[in-house]
């Protein structure tokens, strides 16, 4: 791609538009697993009695397990939902406005 078909594709409005809401996402999507994961330390710092509480009076699975599995699974439903609005609306954003400066 020429550096006049760059200048012209990054300064259009369609174009600024799709980066500023690819950006939002990320950011969203960052500071949510960024608060799950440090609240997860943070319990693991401040409170190890609650994470050691046992689910059941004859288990030996503790709180902290699922509280673990949720920090974990949320990564993966988090990137899920960035790939999923990637793969729909920027694509398409995206193939719009390479079909504007063909």
């Amino acid at each position: 791609m020429s550096q006049s078909a760059y200048e012209k594709i990054s300064q259009s409005a369609k174009f600024q538009e799709l980066v500023r809401q690819r950006s939002r996402l990320a950011i969203i999507l960052s500071i949510i697993m960024l608060v799950i994961y440090f609240g997860f330390i943070l319990l693991v710092a401040y409170a190890p009695g609650f994470l050691g509480t046992p689910l059941s009076s004859t288990g030996v699975t503790t709180i902290g397990v699922p509280i673990g599995l949720f920090v974990i699974i949320s990564a993966f439903v988090l990137t899920g939902i960035y790939v999923a609005k990637a793969n729909t609306t920027f694509d398409q954003m995206n193939e719009e406005i390479l079909r504007v400066f063909e």
